[in-house]
């Protein structure tokens, strides 16, 4: 059996503040994936820079509070690698993976973009370069006879079911018609793991603005996903969303996505 959590801190060091730690100990993960931890390893508090009963790795991005990965894992991993090979994209805490016995386990920070400007042409420059990576990876794993599992927070809602408002966010960064073409290609290699389990459901959304009452109406976005080879993704018994009980108990604007793995 192998458990797997990604999830958009939003911080770690506010996270940890709110929650973060007492879900940490709860989980019953054997790889945790953050994205948007937002610090140095030196700047995290001990209790989730090295978390007692894990192996804990860290990609921070060169620009300071921006971005950042995490890995965390209760077995030590064979390898750890961070970035896939671009010199824009390898120092932006963006993507860093491990290798455990028969699977490599990455956390990815998509960038977020916004129409009209840098930083969709920086998401347009990411995607470009990360699906070729991507493919190679599943090919290599292959060839090793390894599966592999992209999780985090890649900023795209695929489908209609993936976003409650869909026909408002036609024209918005992260619903795009390019952008979901570029994930229809990504799921032409690998699954989907949520939506292969839950094939005919709206969501289940996976983050929510601290705007208005969007928590409370259910008014969000899927755009954390767990990305498996097709391998690996037959064998998966169950996910779900783990969504807080109520507005005041969220520890970020993300909740953490889970999915079980059989042998």
């Amino acid at each position: 059996m192998l458990t797997v959590t990604t999830v958009n801190v939003n911080g770690l060091r506010a996270a940890a503040k709110k929650g973060f730690i007492d879900w940490l100990a709860a989980t019953e993960a054997d790889v945790v994936c953050l994205q948007e931890v937002r610090a140095e390893p030196q700047q995290l508090p001990e209790e989730v820079r090295r978390p007692a009963g894990w192996y804990a790795f860290h990609a921070p991005a060169a620009a300071k509070g921006r971005a950042g990965v995490s890995v965390y894992s209760r077995r030590e991993p064979d390898a750890v690698r961070t970035g896939f090979g671009s010199a824009e994209f390898d120092g932006s805490g963006r993507y860093l993976e491990i290798d455990l016995p028969g699977v490599t386990v990455a956390s990815l920070y998509l960038p977020s973009g916004e129409v009209g400007t840098e930083r969709q042409d920086e998401k347009e420059r990411f995607m470009a370069e990360f699906l070729p990576y991507l493919v190679g990876l599943k090919a290599r794993a292959a060839a090793e006879g390894r599966e592999v599992l992209v999780c985090g927070d890649w900023n795209i809602a695929h489908q209609e079911a993936d976003l409650k408002n869909w026909k408002a966010n036609q024209k918005s960064a992260g619903f795009l018609p390019e952008e979901r073409a570029w994930l229809t290609k990504v799921f032409e290699e690998y699954v989907d793991v949520v939506r292969a389990l839950h094939p005919d459901v709206a969501g289940p959304y996976s983050w929510w603005s601290y705007r208005g009452r969007a928590f409370d109406n259910d008014s969000g976005w899927r755009i954390d996903y767990l990305v498996a080879s097709p391998g690996l993704a037959a064998r998966a018994l169950k996910a779900r969303v783990e969504r807080a009980a109520s507005h005041a108990e969220r520890w970020s604007d993300h909740a953490p996505v889970t999915a079980v793995f059989g042998d």
